[in-house]
């Protein structure tokens, strides 16, 4: 489906107008505060027979590329004897900032399908969730998942991360890319996922390329003096780290695996989180996007080289598959440029889009990567 912001607009103003309380599973809270104990009895307890949510609280609101918000709940005695969970972690499409952001590029859709049909099919370290569903005419929606907030710390540009942490951040990738490489859980991909170089054609407009242009511009202090002075030449060299894609092979890719999107759990081991950015496409950007934001500037140079050779160990061992090294490095150093662009447009939203990140993350994140672009002289590897 295509969407204009007018015609987004217009179906939030009406949804507005008629907006009631939610009863049912098949209805959708406007704003979290809407929410009643029987939709909360509707959608976590109808596997459970007799089981019901009798009064809940809303934690604080935590608002930025989605509305994010924990909700603490009480049951009657036979939820309680369930062990049903006494809290989850929502996140939400009900502002029409984040319908406008998240809604042309099917990012709703993605990551409501990726807890219905996809993560059940995954032995990794991720969320699990409840209860999804979206509006696909309004692009309200709601994830209701498990709160990982007293079990897990999240990562931040900040958090140190050891050569085995960035092993198992890998081998996490490894897993999820080798698991559908190929066979039948491949064709469930495409027949969910947009491509790369499609779901980049939904957000590759004026505004959004003046957006990543000025805010290559506003980062210049974190942004090595020879790439700076190239700037005119960092778009045209992103369309075509895009347009590899069409002629490489395609497995899931989650799209957004910079380190804030990264935790660990109780035991102490990495997992990933936030899958609205899944496409159909190579496991390249995947793992370069990983690399350069995960590592700091002087562990990418020492570490780079001999992580992409572990990482490709892991695939074929993950999928099967006979995979070359031949040509890994020429993809990992093209795909860096369409990282650079999530983070640029960060800095310098489009227009209508929410404030995605906080600002030291954003600098330091484009930080790494524009300096991973110019070390390995990425805007000259096309042929």
């Amino acid at each position: 489906m295509v969407f204009s912001i007018e015609k987004i607009k217009s179906a939030y103003e009406l949804e507005l107008k008629n907006r009631k309380p939610p009863l049912t599973a098949d209805d959708l809270p406007f704003v979290y505060e809407d929410i009643t104990p029987r939709w909360l009895t509707a959608v976590l307890c109808n596997h459970i027979a007799g089981a019901e949510v009798i009064s809940h609280q809303l934690d604080q609101k935590d608002n930025g590329n989605s509305n994010r918000r924990r909700i603490f709940l009480q049951y009657n005695e036979v939820g309680v004897k369930a062990g049903l969970p006494t809290s989850v972690f929502c996140k939400a499409t009900q502002g029409l900032a984040n319908r406008i952001s998240l809604g042309p590029p099917g990012c709703i859709e993605a990551e409501i399908t990726f807890y219905n049909k996809i993560r059940p099919l995954l032995d990794i370290e991720a969320p699990v969730s409840f209860f999804g569903n979206m509006n696909h005419e309004t692009l309200n929606s709601i994830l209701i998942l498990a709160d990982l907030g007293n079990e897990a710390r999240f990562c931040t540009h900040t958090t140190e991360i050891t050569p085995t942490r960035i092993r198992e951040q890998l081998g996490l990738l490894a897993s999820y890319h080798g698991k559908f490489f190929d066979g039948p859980e491949h064709a469930l991909l495409k027949k969910n996922y947009l491509t790369w170089p499609e779901f980049f054609s939904r957000i590759d407009y004026p505004d959004y390329e003046e957006a990543c242009y000025k805010g290559f511009l506003a980062a210049e202090k974190v942004i090595p003096s020879r790439l700076y002075v190239r700037c005119d030449d960092v778009w045209p060299a992103t369309r075509k780290s895009v347009a590899t894609h069409l002629n490489l092979p395609h497995t899931l890719s989650h799209g957004d695996v910079h380190l804030r999107n990264w935790y660990i759990n109780s035991e102490g081991k990495m997992g990933l989180s936030d899958w609205q950015s899944i496409t159909c496409s190579h496991w390249s950007r995947d793992v370069a996007y990983l690399i350069a934001t995960s590592l700091t500037v002087e562990q990418r140079r020492l570490w780079e080289k001999e992580l992409l050779r572990y990482y490709v160990d892991q695939l074929q061992q993950a999928s099967g598959a006979s995979i070359s090294f031949d040509g890994v490095f020429d993809l990992y150093r093209q795909q860096l440029l369409s990282a650079l662009t999530f983070w640029t447009v960060t800095l310098n939203p489009a227009p209508g889009m929410p404030d995605f990140q906080p600002l030291d993350s954003t600098l330091e994140f484009i930080k790494r990567i524009a300096t991973a672009i110019d070390d390995l002289e990425a805007l000259d590897s096309f042929s």
